[in-house]
Parts: C-alpha cells; sequence; structure tokens
C-alpha cells in the first residue's frame, strides 16, 4: 500500500468494495482506522490496521470478473442484512461484489468483481459505456415510441433521459440501448410516455453479452474477452 492512499480507494482495490460503496460505509461509522472510527476523505499508512465491521480488510489475491444472470426478486447489494442480496445468492467462494444495479424486478446481465477500479471505471457515468436491454410492455410498440424513447424522455421536472438507439423487435417488444443508468430509467421512460414495462432484461455490457447463460447461472470473464473489456476501458491487459 503507498503512503498517504486514500482509505476508500484502499478498500477498492483491496477488492472489498467500490469506492463509492466504501464511501458509504465509512459514512455509517463501519470502517476503523488504528482502532479509532474512520471519517469520509481519510488517508492511511503502510502500517495502517483497516477493519469493517470489526474484521480485518485483507487485499484478494487474484482478480475475479463474473457476468451473472440475475433472476426477478434477487437484490443487487451486498449488504448481508438483506436476505435477497446477490453476493448470498451467487455463493461465490471469494468476495466478490456488483457492479452498478438492476432493480429488483428485472433479471438479466450484471457483473460481479473484486476488482475495485475495474468497478469504477465501468459504473462511471462519464464514460458512456453501453447498456443493451430487451423490454416487453403492455401495449403495441409504435414507430413514434421507439422514436421518442431514441430521441431522450422527460422523467423529472428537470431531468431528460440522453439520446439512445431503441427498436420495435415485436408486437409489444423493444430493445433499447443506454449509455447511463439513471434509476429505474428504462420503467420511467415508458411510465412518461404511457406504456407499462411487464419484463425487462438486460442482455449486454459493453462487450460483455448475457449470451445463452441460464437464469440464475454465472461464467467467469476471462482470455479475449476480458482483454476487449479493458481494452474498452483503457485500462492496461494483464
Amino acid at each position: 500500500m503507498e503512503e498517504g492512499i486514500r482509505l476508500n480507494k484502499y478498500l477498492s482495490d483491496a477488492g472489498y468494495c467500490s469506492r463509492r460503496q466504501a464511501d458509504r460505509l465509512i459514512g455509517e461509522g463501519r470502517v476503523s482506522v488504528d482502532g479509532i472510527k474512520a471519517v469520509m476523505g481519510q488517508r492511511i499508512s503502510r502500517e495502517s490496521k483497516i477493519l469493517v465491521d470489526g474484521k480485518p480488510v485483507k487485499r484478494t489475491a487474484a482478480p475475479v470478473l463474473l457476468a451473472v444472470n440475475k433472476p426477478v426478486g434477487v437484490i443487487t447489494t451486498s449488504e448481508k442484512a438483506e436476505p435477497a442480496n446477490i453476493v448470498t445468492y451467487v455463493g461465490y467462494p471469494e468476495r466478490i461484489y456488483p457492479i452498478g444495479r438492476l432493480d429488483k424486478d428485472s433479471e438479466g446481465l450484471i457483473l460481479m468483481t473484486n476488482q475495485g477500479e475495474l468497478a469504477n471505471r465501468i459504473a462511471h457515468a462519464r464514460g458512456l459505456h453501453e447498456k443493451e436491454y430487451i423490454v416487453s410492455v403492455n401495449r403495441p410498440v409504435t414507430r413514434e415510441f421507439t422514436e421518442k424513447m431514441a430521441a431522450g424522455v422527460k422523467i423529472g421536472e428537470n431531468l431528460t433521459t440522453r439520446p439512445c438507439r431503441c427498436e420495435k423487435i415485436s408486437r409489444t417488444r423493444f430493445r433499447i440501448v443506454l449509455t447511463q443508468g439513471l434509476n429505474r430509467q428504462i420503467r420511467r421512460m415508458c411510465e412518461a410516455l404511457g406504456y407499462k414495462v411487464l419484463e425487462l432484461r438486460r442482455v449486454r455490457i459493453m462487450n460483455i453479452t448475457l449470451g445463452d447463460l441460464r437464469l440464475g447461472e454465472y461464467r467467469v470473464i476471462a482470455g479475449d474477452e476480458y482483454d476487449e473489456l479493458l481494452r474498452e476501458l483503457g485500462m492496461e491487459l494483464t
């Protein structure tokens, strides 16, 4: 550990959680440094002893990246207090956590890792990383609907979604590719246009696709697929 590293970066680099999650843990008073409750923005030294919920944080030995096909009802959180949390559901033998989110009522692709920097790069909004979804709605999908979705939809008093790609694939189903990740964004967009989402499935994040991965299962991202992801993120190949 380098001298004077920020505590949230240390927790992220250690594979414990993302920087955002680390800030939340610090804010909740669950992190201590040398026996003293940590504060936001704190820097730590090489000799510092870091505890989360009273347990020491150890660096993860090898990088892990999983593609998970999340079922409806599973919640994309690492909080053990939530019985339906995705970490417990997946049951991977090493400590991992979800990158970003996919709401409880949706299914499909979620990435999980122990690599803080990788998680930060993928989740960062300004990266404009593509995420693709297949959506079923309660009314026929029209050209007017797909054009309005693609142009951007006002979903709040001062909030209009970023332009995206949207195409009809059957009478009541469409494909949409977003480059932002607002909370329940697609559902809110549809509601603003008078539609209700019946089913929502994420099938791609950047170059990682769901493919034929069965619901509730996961696969390890490695080889050329992993290397291509790193290239898209501007990270060095490992």
